[in-house]
């Protein structure tokens, strides 16, 4: 199901930490830095912050500007964010900041915590997740049932981690501080776990003040069944892809990247592209990958519509192609219609090879533009 952009927001000393462990709260950001947080706050659905910020800074989590909340108002939102927060035991000050400014406010708890929140007459709506604490059916929930479509994650430590380590986050903005704490007591922005392999793509750096924001996109993609947010960066690419296709009256316009395990992308092409009328996406992009390449094994292809399962124009259709090519994984927005070969099922020979196949139904829509004149034939 489909689930928020996540974006995680931290500030950290040059050597990693969040704070020092003085009794006052290290300032990491600048003036001009606070500002620029105030604006990203304004713009998305929800902020979250775990219950150890809320433990240990009891956050207010609002937006400053009067002028921001009046511009939120102006376009029919919220004056403030909703308010997010997670807690497996339930057990959090029912007189802290958090409760009792801003707007809307949500926990998201276990079904014991739930019962402790519930004792503690904690201020917000109340949501179990379960016997544990379940960070997509979390996701899932903002979005299905607050409308929370931007979600703006600002700490701490283990909530940045956890949505890391499980291919959650859609953006990481950090910002450098020119200073150091070199106190191993000390908070750390994230700690050990399974971390993607390979580089995030750096997408801005810019000082602001005298700190530095660098944002980060994750690039690697997700393993199996379940999407990372790298997934839907990629496959947003060939729907991209798909719309620079030359039209045509008698085939789909389709794109396709082939990412490898750490993040790499490997290929990328579109149908019809270069000077062959009736070349396919898939296939024009495994073309320009050496067939020997061992990465292919543990690939992702991604490809706006699902991989052909018969055609007229080739010996072979693209699902067979992405089959003999290796890769075992492959992830589509839309899965064929009966346009021009009934029955299609694409996605059902990939299967019965051995492959994984993903659909994320929310790209869809950008996987059909280019093709609607084709549609409803």
């Amino acid at each position: 199901m489909p689930h928020p952009y996540v974006l995680l927001s931290a500030a950290v000393s040059l050597d990693g930490y969040l704070d020092d462990t003085g009794p006052e709260r290290l300032l990491l950001s600048s003036p001009d830095d606070f500002d620029r947080v105030d604006e990203v706050r304004a713009s998305v659905d929800a902020i979250l912050v775990g219950a150890g910020t809320i433990r240990a800074d009891n956050p207010r989590l609002l937006v400053n500007s009067p002028e921001r909340r009046a511009a939120r108002l102006a376009a029919g939102r919220a004056e403030y964010p909703l308010k997010v927060t997670v807690s497996g035991s339930g057990d959090l000050d029912p007189a802290a900041r958090f409760w009792h400014t801003g707007g809307e406010k949500v926990l998201y708890t276990t079904d014991r915590g739930a019962e402790r929140a519930h004792a503690l007459g904690l201020a917000a709506d109340v949501v179990p997740l379960g016997p544990e604490l379940d960070w997509r059916r979390l996701l899932e929930h903002l979005h299905a049932e607050r409308g929370v479509r931007r979600l703006m994650v600002e700490g701490g430590g283990t909530v940045h981690t956890q949505l890391l380590t499980e291919g959650l986050a859609d953006e990481l903005q950090l910002v450098l501080a020119p200073l150091f704490v070199g106190d191993p007591k000390a908070p750390r922005l994230f700690g050990p776990g399974s971390y993607q392999g390979g580089r995030l793509r750096t997408v801005e750096t810019r000082p602001v003040g005298d700190v530095v924001l660098i944002r980060y996109e994750p690039t690697a993609p997700g393993t199996g069944p379940l999407p990372s947010a790298a997934d839907h960066h990629w496959l947003a690419l060939a729907c991209e892809l798909a719309a620079a296709c030359p039209p045509s009256e008698t085939a789909f316009s389709v794109g396709a990247v082939v990412v490898a395990a750490d993040g790499t992308e490997l290929a990328r092409g579109h149908s019809r592209e270069g000077t062959d009328p009736v070349v396919h996406a898939e296939e024009a992009a495994l073309a320009k990958v050496d067939p020997t390449d061992p990465r292919l094994v543990t690939a992702t292809v991604y490809s706006s519509l699902e991989p052909c399962a018969r055609r007229a124009s080739r010996p072979a259709p693209c699902a067979r192609l992405v089959l003999d090519a290796g890769v075992r994984r492959v992830v589509t927005a839309w899965r064929e219609p009966d346009t021009f070969v009934a029955g299609a099922d694409g996605s059902g020979v990939l299967a019965a090879g051995g492959a994984t196949v993903v659909v994320l139904p929310e790209h869809e829509d950008r996987a059909k533009a280019p093709n609607s004149h084709l549609l409803g034939r």
